[in-house]
């Protein structure tokens, strides 16, 4: 890579591109924005290219594209369709991949592909379509650093002593339901699963994290980075949300990863490794007192996060199915359509309907992911007709 290590957004004006924004302000000396994307968000994705004038702006709504053509500076090139955002891999170093669900995978796919580092924020990509990623992988010069807060610091933990780890611990802040029991959440709002005690994230992955799902997810993409068995992986409740994950090592020593919540920390991290950024994000007032606590997630009320393992154990094209089942019932959700409980229950009816089945290209990965959503949809219609 040059000094300037010019870099392209998917998913720009999300939360995580947002804040990736932020981070590159405070180093104009060491990265240049050169592509931005966004999947519909015209006025803001317009607005971000006034303000860094990449050389191009995509959007995956084709049907914005005159819009957008209208409001970008002069010499500034609108890319639109399905294969917008992916194709900014081939002008940049770093694609950091912010697509929220499984949108994301063509980003992934086409980063890794062009040999580039992919700045990984998009768990589902890799969730869903890991063997088609990880052969992508394999590329000359391609490199994935995770931007997940959990990941990113397990990879720094790691650092040259993988061989020697033996377990990966990841904590999870147990979401805005920590303690209560399954009965106490048969009437849950939207809003009160939109309330995040310590992350503000969007509402996809916020109601993944009150339901422990994402955290099943992060245990699908910890065993894929790293190549830990699913026996190897473990998940710990930590409501400060201050270890952000631990390693524990052969010899029975444990290294973990401390901050106060802030996803600035790692998208820097992701942006500049080796190099750490010279803003501080998320550090710790070691001179003031605070607590660390750890307990275990209750697999009962949080079913999720069973059946992720579950799915990560069958392997082949279970990840994919679990995904996309959850998708369809997170989005039932929050359109009032589905209980909170009820999106364990559908991605549980999904995952036993379906037959795992080896996936070769993306096209297998596409062919599990409409199945699983088609079943999950049936499934979602089913418990409506019966409330």
């Amino acid at each position: 890579m040059s000094d300037l290590r010019r870099i392209a957004i998917a998913g720009s004006t999300g939360s995580i591109g947002t804040q990736a924004l932020e981070v590159i302000a405070t180093a104009p000396q060491q990265f240049e924005v050169v592509g931005l994307g966004s999947g519909s968000s015209v006025e803001k994705l317009a607005e971000q290219a006034r303000q860094w004038r990449p050389r191009v702006v995509a959007i995956a709504d084709a049907s914005l594209a005159a819009k957008l053509e209208a409001s970008v500076p002069p010499g500034t090139e609108v890319r639109a369709g399905p294969g917008a955002l992916a194709s900014m891999a081939e002008m940049a170093d770093v694609v950091l991949n912010g697509v929220v669900g499984f949108a994301g995978l063509d980003v992934t796919v086409a980063a890794l592909m062009a040999g580039r580092r992919l700045a990984l924020a998009n768990k589902e990509s890799l969730v869903a379509g890991a063997p088609v990623v990880q052969a992508a992988r394999a590329t000359s010069g391609a490199e994935l650093i995770p931007v997940d807060s959990e990941h990113c610091a397990i990879h720094q933990c790691l650092g040259r002593s993988a061989s020697e780890s033996a377990r990966l611990i990841l904590t999870a802040s147990g979401g805005p339901f920590r303690g209560r029991r399954l009965e106490q959440l048969r009437a849950v709002t939207v809003a009160e699963a939109l309330a995040h005690p310590t992350w503000k994230m969007g509402p996809k992955i916020t109601v993944d994290s009150s339901t422990l799902m994402n955290k099943g997810l992060e245990v699908i993409e910890a065993h894929e980075l790293f190549g830990h068995s699913y026996d190897k992986i473990d998940v710990v409740v930590h409501p400060q949300s201050i270890v952000h994950s631990m390693v524990e090592f052969s010899d029975g020593a444990t290294l973990a990863q401390l901050s106060n919540p802030d996803m600035r920390l790692p998208i820097g991290y992701a942006l500049g490794y080796p190099a750490r950024m010279q803003s501080s994000y998320g550090a710790l007032g070691w001179a003031g007192s605070f607590s660390l606590d750890f307990e275990p997630p209750d697999l009962e009320t949080f079913r999720c996060l069973a059946l992720a393992y579950a799915a990560g154990r069958a392997g082949h094209s279970a990840p994919a199915c679990l995904n996309a089942a959850n998708e369809i019932a997170v989005g039932a959700f929050l359109d009032g359509r589905l209980s909170w409980g009820g999106i364990a229950d559908v991605v549980a009816d999904v995952l036993e309907h379906h037959v795992p089945t080896r996936l070769s290209s993306v096209q297998d990965v596409l062919a599990a992911d409409a199945e699983a959503r088609s079943y999950a949809r049936l499934a979602v219609d089913r418990r409506e007709r019966a409330a």
